[in-house]
């Protein structure tokens, strides 16, 4: 006769204390807190976040999904060491940024009109699927996503001919990705300068300016300021002003040009 072993009761008991010690809002408050300390992604494993394959992010996700129900001081504490983790790992490869900074800004265009009606299964597997085929392209080109914007994503590039690159197979790949009852087209602005960092984000005049340069653009368009177009090999792409370009918040004399590389089927 096999008799079922009855658990301990003072294992039972050690182990709700720590469950109940775990999630209590003391320890949970000052675990945010410390996060909120540590350099890097405030927000590691969100599942909007680009995929980008490395370890460190998958753990991040399984931290996130695991009782995300309920708080746990625990998991704060787990997601603070894979936040200090992709902080040092990604600043030792980041690239040189001395001579300026390209700034992609990307959106999907209608977007929203079809999400209100989508339903959140569908949008948020959209939004994946952009979402991982634009950090797979950028890091491809040796860029850097800087954060996920929704529906669209804000990247740098030290080099605007791989930042031009980028922006455009970007937008080929999302069109050819399938959504129910609507048709991804990626639109992207791109500007040169010198903004401002700050912990892993950027800010400035220089940011806003793409972000106005990519909100003018159509669907799988890419327009690039003056700056950015200055910089590109002539014989690498071909370059049409966008002379109807006006933009609350940009600078009178900035030029802004629809950009194609020579290689693409439109150029």
């Amino acid at each position: 006769m096999i008799v079922s072993r009855r658990p301990d009761p003072w294992h039972l008991r050690t182990r709700r204390f720590l469950r109940a010690t775990d999630q209590r809002g003391e320890f949970v408050h000052a675990a945010r807190f410390l996060r909120r300390l540590v350099p890097g992604d405030s927000a590691p494993g969100d599942p909007l976040a680009p995929s980008t394959g490395r370890s460190s992010d998958r753990l991040a996700r399984l931290l996130g999904e695991a009782g995300a129900d309920r708080p746990s001081a625990s998991r704060e504490l787990g997601l603070a060491a894979v936040q200090a983790w992709q902080s040092v790992t990604r600043s030792k490869a980041e690239p040189d940024y001395s001579n300026g900074i390209t700034v992609l800004f990307t959106d999907l265009v209608g977007f929203s009109t079809w999400a209100l009606h989508a339903g959140d299964d569908r949008v948020l597997e959209l939004l994946r699927a952009v979402a991982d085929v634009t950090e797979s392209i950028v890091t491809g080109h040796r860029g850097t996503v800087v954060k996920g914007l929704g529906d669209g994503v804000m990247a740098v590039f030290a080099d605007p001919g791989e930042a031009v690159n980028a922006a455009y197979e970007t937008c080929s790949a999302v069109s050819v990705i399938k959504a129910d009852g609507y048709l991804p087209h990626l639109r992207a602005g791109l500007h040169r300068g010198t903004p401002q960092r700050v912990g892993n984000d950027y800010f400035g005049v220089d940011v806003n300016i793409a972000a106005r340069i990519m909100a003018a653009a159509d669907g799988d368009e890419v327009l690039a300021s003056g700056s950015v177009v200055e910089e590109l090999d002539p014989d690498a792409v071909n370059v049409r002003p966008r002379r109807s370009f006006r933009a609350k918040g940009t600078p009178k004399d900035l030029r802004v040009y629809r950009v194609v590389p020579r290689y693409s089927s439109q150029a």
